[in-house]
């Protein structure tokens, strides 16, 4: 006898779906449809046998450059060693301080604390959890040597105070938009307003590759060759070594593969952006904000906003969270811990109370799922089951 159809209705399909659950990040989908020609770059990189700076490198440096407004970039082999040759680049050493954020990934303070030098913190903004530019001139010392601002999350921190400021005392401002390629300011693009700016390829990015990567982005061409030295142990040419540097190439595979990426990088930026605006609608229909129960992510005037992750405050986070992991809903904690509290910074004197904003963001904060395959239905689960969770 054969088996019976099987109807789904719209109410029956929502109530299955909801047993299925939702990924914080599926970058399978987003690989599949292009695999056949990743394998095509993987075999053209095994076809020319040169694994390390290989033509591929400087045609993605050239390709980042050009997106972007660049006149130059330079391929390395993470975001973190992107921050850390900028600095070393700049010179920075340790009887220098240099001005950054709590409220960031380890990378941002790491990256001045290795060089010896002495990273300042500051609070940051409650809207947009980027660096407050005033509370950053406020905190200038005599022995500052420049600032290390965030493009958190996809949006530009307000710099033109910063620059001005920068300018005017011969200080440097290299800008971390590890999560923030092709976000816009009113000045420019992230990455090419500061002295220098890095952007990263880890897998999570809007431009993720097969493993680390990064990229150092700036208008100096004396730097821009500095950080190219860097990069290969500070040799030019080979074993003639002018600095100390280290291993920071950019492996040709990787950059063989974000070029493939690339040109669907502004198509992906778009439904980024598209689905944050239906998160913003859902969230609207919830009454939700208006009770004060969740706070939307803020897009200020004349910033193009690219959402790396789409970051809500919530009260309650704890419990929503164990909620949320109960029903089958991705989420992610973009950060549970300033790093002015971290165990390793203990030695800057720093005590609980001293940012406020940003130790709120860190108990407030919670990533919910955005990919650019993300549908419409997933969206209104998670939108859905933040909902259920208030209403209990």
């Amino acid at each position: 006898m054969p088996r019976p159809y099987i109807v789904l209705t719209p109410q029956a399909l929502s109530i299955m779906l909801r047993t299925m659950g939702v990924p914080f990040l599926d970058i399978k989908r987003q690989i599949e449809p292009l695999k056949k020609e990743i394998m095509m770059a993987i075999e053209e990189v095994i076809d020319g046998g040169a694994f390390i700076l290989g033509k591929q490198v400087q045609e993605l440096e050239e390709a980042i450059a050009k997106l972007i407004g660049a006149t130059g970039a330079v391929g390395v082999s993470s975001g973190s060693d992107a921050l850390l040759v900028s600095l070393m680049a700049l010179g920075v050493k340790g009887n220098q301080s240099v001005i950054t954020t709590p409220f960031t990934f380890f990378a941002t303070a790491g990256a001045i604390a290795r060089l010896g030098a002495t990273p300042i913190f500051v609070d940051i903004e409650p809207d947009t959890f980027n660096i407050s530019p005033e509370k950053a001139l406020e905190a200038v010392r005599k022995d500052t040597v420049g600032f290390l601002p965030v493009h958190l999350f996809g949006h530009m921190a307000d710099l033109k105070p910063i620059l001005d400021f920068a300018k005017q005392k011969n200080l440097f401002v290299v800008e971390d938009s590890a999560q923030s390629i092709l976000s816009e300011s009113p000045l420019g693009f992230a990455s090419t307003i500061g002295t220098m700016g890095i952007f990263s390829f880890f897998p999570t990015k809007n431009l993720g590759g097969f493993g680390d990567g990064g990229m150092v982005v700036t208008m100096d061409n004396d730097l821009r060759e500095h950080v190219r030295i860097l990069r290969n142990h500070g040799a030019k040419p080979k074993y003639h070594h002018l600095y100390v540097g280290g291993n920071f190439r950019l492996d040709t595979l990787h950059a063989g593969i974000l070029l493939v990426l690339l040109p669907r990088l502004k198509e992906w930026t778009e439904k980024r952006r598209g689905i944050a605006k239906r998160y913003v609608e859902l969230f609207e229909q919830t009454g939700l904000c208006e009770k004060g129960l969740v706070t939307l992510p803020c897009e200020r005037p004349g910033f193009r906003h690219v959402y790396n992750q789409f970051v809500i405050r919530a009260r309650r986070r704890d419990e929503l969270c164990s909620f949320l992991r109960e029903k089958g809903i991705g989420f992610a904690i973009y950060y549970p811990e300033p790093l002015h509290l971290q165990p390793c910074f203990s030695y800057l004197g720093y005590k609980e109370g001293d940012f406020p904003e940003a130790e709120r963001a860190c108990k407030e904060v919670i990533a919910l799922p955005i990919f650019p395959e993300l549908t419409k239905t997933e969206q209104e689960e998670v939108v859905g089951r933040v909902k259920d969770f208030y209403n209990q």
